[in-house]
This record gives C-alpha cells, sequence and structure tokens, in this order.
C-alpha cells in the first residue's frame, strides 16, 4: 500500500457516491418498501425516528472509511512490475470492489441469519453493499 498513490478526492467521489446508491436502492420505488416491511418500520418511525444527523454523519464517516481501505488495496506504484500486481483502471478498481462487496455480503448474510432476518432483507442490504463498492471500486480505479 502506498499512502501518496491514492487520490483522495476519489476517495472522498466514492465515499459519498455510496449515498446516491443508497437514496435510489432504499427508495420507495425501489427497495425501500420491502426493506421497512422485512424491519417491520412504519414511514412515521422512518420519519420521525433515530438522530438523523447521527445516522447520516456515521454513514458518511463508515463510507469514506470503506473507500479509504478500498483505495489502500488499489495504491499500485507505477512502474510496478505485471508480476507484483494489477494495474488499478475502471475495470480491476470495479473487479476489487465487486469482491469487497462479496465479504460484505457474507458478513452482512451471517449477521442476519442469526437475527432471524429474511432471506429478502439480507439480499436487500448484501446486493446494496455490492453495488455501492463495485460502484466506489469503479470510480477509484479510473480516476488514478
Amino acid at each position: 500500500m502506498m499512502m501518496p498513490l491514492i487520490n483522495w478526492w476519489a476517495v472522498l467521489v466514492a465515499g459519498i457516491s455510496s449515498f446516491v446508491v443508497g437514496g435510489i436502492w432504499y427508495s420507495p420505488g425501489l427497495f425501500g418498501r420491502a426493506w421497512m416491511k422485512d424491519n417491520n418500520f412504519t414511514e412515521e418511525e422512518i420519519r420521525k425516528g433515530g438522530n438523523k444527523g447521527k445516522i447520516f454523519g456515521f454513514t458518511l464517516i463508515f463510507s469514506l472509511l470503506m473507500a479509504v481501505n478500498l483505495a489502500m488495496f488499489l495504491a499500485t506504484p507505477a512502474g510496478c512490475p505485471s508480476e507484483c500486481a494489477a494495474k488499478p483502471d475502471i475495470a480491476w478498481g470495479a473487479t476489487a470492489g465487486f469482491l469487497a462487496g462479496i465479504w460484505t455480503f457474507c458478513a452482512i448474510a451471517i449477521h442476519s441469519l442469526f437475527e432471524l432476518k429474511p432471506w429478502r432483507l439480507i439480499c436487500i442490504n448484501g446486493f446494496y453493499s455490492m453495488v455501492a463498492l463495485t460502484l466506489m471500486g469503479a470510480i477509484i480505479g479510473a480516476w488514478r
């Protein structure tokens, strides 16, 4: 890992991109209604429940940490021989993000199974993670 090789603007944009994906993914037009039903949430609870600043603030911090972590994996020194690592580009970035998404999908599934959550909810949350991380990786890989 080479910290000077990380494009911090790409990390910032990649971290923020998960908000865009989440806004679409969990919207009522896509998976929002199913997600609410499987969590036994009402619209009223969603609107009035929880500290929105805290929820979105920590979400941003965690999204940025995921993007930094992914950028560290993708940081390859220029001139590195082909045997040492793949050169980051949009395809390799998206692939690395997708593979990281598989890890998070599995972690979500494990926790959710012990919490007796339905498979539909596991898939909604797990596939969101895969899509968000794939996009993060593509952004970081393309913006190198």
